[in-house]
């Protein structure tokens, strides 16, 4: 009997693969003593309403991390003070792990490619090493678990009861996935886009009911204070204005960065909706892509971590049978040419123009996505002018026309 080769299709080789890719990044963690000064930050806030303390007076770990988000995800966090730090770090750890492999498996789901649990593993084992997940861990974020409430919520059939619930949910303990009710409305979706909205609501008179003072205090004066979150113009803000400031040398470019990121903000949203409406089977997560992209560029401070979005990216174009493309874009997200850079005290914002592109290579990425898109939809409009009307949709372009 001829022994059968162990490939990444193989059960055993996938999850010797995945197990090993844990093992380093394990062992990375504890030799580095990584602090994940997030998970710092979630814990005081979950003590702060346990205890009844100031909950946007405190601030937690050398770097004096405050807290940002809203009352609600405060509320959420209270759970997190029950365990001892180190335990708690674990938790993040496995949780993150088992959140990236669910946020691989919804990916599949949207752009309609196979699920097997081999492919799977594998493709967690690499993805953990994508510079936006492996900062997500190392820091003990959250970004993998919203990501898969929005794509969870996106990805259900159309029509579901609650469908939209859990967006709101997001949106409630981040206000950033707010932009895809924008996204459910703008394509006709009302009812999925009113579900979510009430269901935002309900996390924020929740908050208000828990936390009146708190609430008031977000609400009325923190949510606007995005100095807080860190300085706009350091290499690890990978946003319009992150990009704009060092490119002018200038720690806050006003009206620079906010007129060309309200332009993008309304032009990325309408192209998003144009996308959806298109025909071909991709046109759904296409414009699902748009919009989040677009709310990574506009937002004043995307960390690079905030960009776990490139897994559906690079699901969507090995779906399209782009592998070139794909494998391009996964080595721009693992380079970290951005931490290769300069960038202790103001140096970020004395970059020579050479290293510009090294310093901003997300933000430039997703300028360039963008453009593309659009290009392909007027070049489609010009040639095809009644694709529209004349292609007969068949169920799979149904379905990921609904996404």
């Amino acid at each position: 009997m001829t022994p059968r080769k162990a490939t990444l299709r193989s059960p055993t080789a996938a999850a010797t693969l995945l197990a090993v890719s844990l093992a380093a990044l394990a062992v990375l963690c504890v030799v580095r003593r990584v602090p994940m000064a997030d998970t710092l930050v979630y814990r005081a806030e979950g003590a702060a309403v346990a205890n009844g303390g100031d909950l946007y007076g405190f601030t937690v770990t050398e770097w004096q991390l405050p807290a940002t988000y809203p009352p609600f995800a405060a509320i959420l966090f209270v759970p997190t003070t029950w365990l001892p730090v180190g335990a708690l770090k674990a938790a993040f750890l496995v949780g993150n792990t088992a959140l990236l492999t669910l946020l691989v498996r919804l990916s599949c789901t949207l752009v309609g490619l196979p699920g097997r649990a081999p492919l799977l593993c594998a493709a967690t084992a690499a993805a953990l090493w994508l510079e936006p997940v492996f900062q997500t861990v190392l820091f003990g974020q959250i970004n993998l678990a919203l990501a898969c409430l929005v794509l969870w919520d996106l990805t259900r059939r159309p029509g579901t009861l609650g469908k939209g619930f859990a967006l709101g949910v997001a949106a409630g303990i981040k206000l950033t996935p707010a932009v895809f009710i924008a996204y459910y409305l703008l394509t006709g979706r009302v009812r999925e886009g009113v579900t979510a909205l009430a269901s935002l609501a309900g996390t924020v008179a929740f908050g208000a009911l828990v936390l009146p003072a708190a609430s008031v205090d977000f609400f009325t004066r923190r949510v606007f204070e995005t100095g807080r979150v860190g300085k706009a113009w350091i290499v690890d803000n990978q946003s319009l204005q992150g990009l704009v400031a060092r490119l002018l040398h200038d720690a806050d470019p006003g009206l620079f960065w906010a007129v060309p990121a309200l332009l993008v903000a309304v032009g990325g949203l309408w192209l998003a909706a144009r996308v959806h409406a298109g025909a071909g089977a991709y046109a759904g997560p296409r414009g699902m892509l748009v919009t989040a992209f677009t709310a990574l560029l506009v937002c004043p401070i995307s960390w690079s971590h905030h960009w776990v979005w490139c897994v559906p990216l690079l699901a969507l174009l090995v779906a399209e049978g782009r592998p070139r493309l794909a494998a391009g874009v996964a080595v721009l997200f693992t380079a970290r040419t951005f931490w290769l850079l300069p960038h202790q005290g103001d140096l970020d914002l004395r970059l020579p123009w050479w290293q510009q592109p090294l310093a901003s290579p997300y933000a430039l990425l997703c300028v360039a996505l963008l453009a593309s898109v659009l290009r392909q939809q007027n070049v489609r409009v010009v040639e095809h002018p009644q694709d529209d009307q004349q292609q007969a949709p068949t169920r799979h372009h149904v379905l990921r026309h609904d996404l």
